[in-house]
């Protein structure tokens, strides 16, 4: 761990997208800032976002990033605007010399396809600007006699301070630090916390044919979320069965949608052929029908779907798999139809918030001045990242809000200047 500093102008907690990106803004306006992250390396859980590819931000207008943002978009409207994505995309290209590229869906990637450089990026970024990487939990925020920021107490002793940033996560991905540290401390200074629970991830379902399916990645589908029988979403791209329900792209930006457990009934409906009409699948039915009408059924549908899927597909449209092909019935052919344009998936609920790839819920932002992320409770507190009650949609946009909110604490952060 080494020796603490003496002291700092300002301490930030959590070395993750939020944290780095407040200490190393907050440096560079000649502040002494020092970086607290228990991990060996700065941006443990920004180094395997996007499958180990970095989704840096989405390259749209702000007003289509706060649309993609469920959780108090309005509270963001500040930050996003003076740090948008085009300016996101700036800073890491032509100031951290990372070459980014703008995939489907306005996903903005590195271009080696490596989280990793974006992570080191920032690391390099941070030792030129001075600012030292303390490998120390935080215990504690001290206040002084009036209520402000007077130090921050770490498992390896105490760093006087004019400042602290909390930036230390949310409860996804504890494995990567990210185990409610922040919540704690916001807590412990009189801050209100939205109960954190799972947004972006994946999905429980009952039905046994998902587990039949486990290892199945369809493309190119259409999944639409009811909740009581009323469509609230609906998108077309890929996701993954697996033995406990689905999961995938797709499932993870649909559970964001999903936001009122054990109070509503949620089933997903898939869509296997998106591009085709009813009346279009039918006659492709009809088609393959044609060339295989000597056969049974189940031998008969290998050029429409996989063959792990065939027997769930007969079974839900109650089909016998042994009936000949030129024995089906005009009945039997528009349910085998029905199922693959409107696939049904129970949900019982949400894997456990340990497999989000985001919490939703955190400091309460009622709490948080919008223009400085400073605490409206605390003088010399600031807050930033996933710790705040806001999360948004799959695509690059919670990266954009850490990066924007951790800015925006970085050039509002005080030092012992600023309080003579």
């Amino acid at each position: 761990m080494g020796s603490l500093p003496l002291e700092a102008d300002a301490v930030v907690i959590g070395g993750g997208a939020a944290g780095m990106m407040a200490a190393g803004t907050a440096a560079e306006r000649g502040l002494d800032v020092v970086l607290l992250e228990p991990n060996e390396k700065l941006g443990r859980k920004l180094r395997i976002t996007g499958k180990g590819r970095c989704n840096v931000t989405n390259e749209c207008a702000v007003k289509t990033l706060l649309e993609n943002v469920p959780t108090n978009p309005k509270f963001l409207y500040s930050s996003a605007t003076a740090f948008p994505p085009e300016a996101v995309m700036a800073f890491f290209a032509e100031k951290l010399g990372v070459p980014l590229k703008t995939e489907r869906g306005n996903r903005v990637f590195p271009v080696s396809d490596n989280a990793n450089d974006v992570a080191d990026a920032l690391a390099r970024w941070l030792k030129s600007l001075g600012v030292p990487h303390v490998r120390a939990r935080t215990r504690s925020v001290v206040l002084d006699g009036a209520g402000a920021v007077r130090a921050v107490v770490t498992d390896g002793g105490e760093i006087p301070c004019a400042s602290a940033v909390i930036a230390a996560g949310g409860l996804s991905y504890p494995a990567t630090g990210s185990t409610g540290d922040g919540y704690r401390l916001a807590a412990a200074l009189g801050h209100r916390i939205i109960p954190a629970r799972a947004s972006l991830v994946p999905l429980e379902s009952p039905a046994a044919y998902c587990g039949d399916l486990a290892g199945f990645a369809p493309r190119n589908v259409e999944l639409t979320v009811l909740e009581d029988g009323k469509p609230i979403f609906a998108e077309r791209g890929e996701m993954l069965f697996a033995h406990f329900g689905v999961t995938g792209p797709l499932v993870l930006s649909a559970s964001a949608h999903m936001r009122h457990w054990g109070s509503r009934r949620y089933e997903l409906v898939i869509d296997f052929k998106p591009a085709l009409s009813r009346e279009k699948l039918d006659e492709r039915i009809l088609r393959d029908f044609e060339k295989y009408r000597n056969r049974d059924l189940a031998n008969a549908l290998v050029d429409l779907v996989p063959r792990s899927m065939i027997p769930v597909v007969l079974d839900l449209a109650q089909v016998p798999a042994r009936t000949k092909v030129h024995d089906v019935t005009r009945g039997q052919r528009q349910a085998l139809g029905g199922v693959l344009k409107e696939f049904p998936v129970p949900v019982s609920g949400p894997r456990p918030v340990a497999e989000a790839i985001v919490t939703s819920g955190g400091v309460d932002v009622k709490q948080v001045d919008p223009r400085t992320m400073a605490s409206k409770l605390v003088p010399g507190l600031y807050l930033a990242g996933e710790v705040l009650d806001v999360d948004g949609y799959t695509g690059g946009f919670n990266l954009q809000i850490a990066w924007a909110t951790g800015r925006c604490a970085g050039q509002a952060v005080k030092g012992y200047e600023d309080h003579d």
